[in-house]
């Protein structure tokens, strides 16, 4: 292995090294849920895409063929990455839990009370209650 090539694979396992460092530190020291999961998601993503990539590299050069499972575990890693991060946020902006930035007003209504659907002004006949049915829910109530 040429000495390029070993520091090309130095130089990306210290940058990924670096990057999953600070998405884990990100973890520890913001102070809610929503800026916790943009520290991780972005930079451990970056991290874990630099390491995977050297890897890669790594086997493609000292085997006899080209080493493709971690292009796709990166791959992989880039994509789903994203968007369990999006469900997770927007499973806490339905849960309403607290967080450290102000929101404008417009979103502030929008989140707390969210718009209701319209109500049918019109009960198909098929679905209206007769006598016996009616009476029978009313005394369930």
């Amino acid at each position: 292995m040429s000495s390029n090539t070993e520091i090309l694979l130095s130089a990306l396992v210290l940058v990924g090294a670096i990057f999953t460092f600070v998405g884990s530190l990100s973890l520890v020291r913001f102070k809610d849920f929503y800026t916790r999961l943009h520290g991780p998601t972005k930079a451990t993503t970056l991290g874990v895409g630099c390491l995977l990539v050297a890897s890669a590299i790594f086997f493609s050069v000292t085997g006899n063929a080209l080493s493709l499972h971690e292009i796709l575990v990166s791959l992989f890693l880039f994509i789903t990455a994203p968007v369990s991060a999006h469900l997770l946020a927007k499973a806490a902006l339905h849960l309403q839990l607290p967080s450290v930035a102000t929101l404008p007003d417009a979103a502030r209504t929008s989140v707390i009370t969210p718009a209701l659907p319209a109500v049918p002004t019109h009960v198909p006949r098929h679905l209206q209650m007769h006598g016996k049915d009616k009476a029978k829910q009313q005394r369930h109530e």
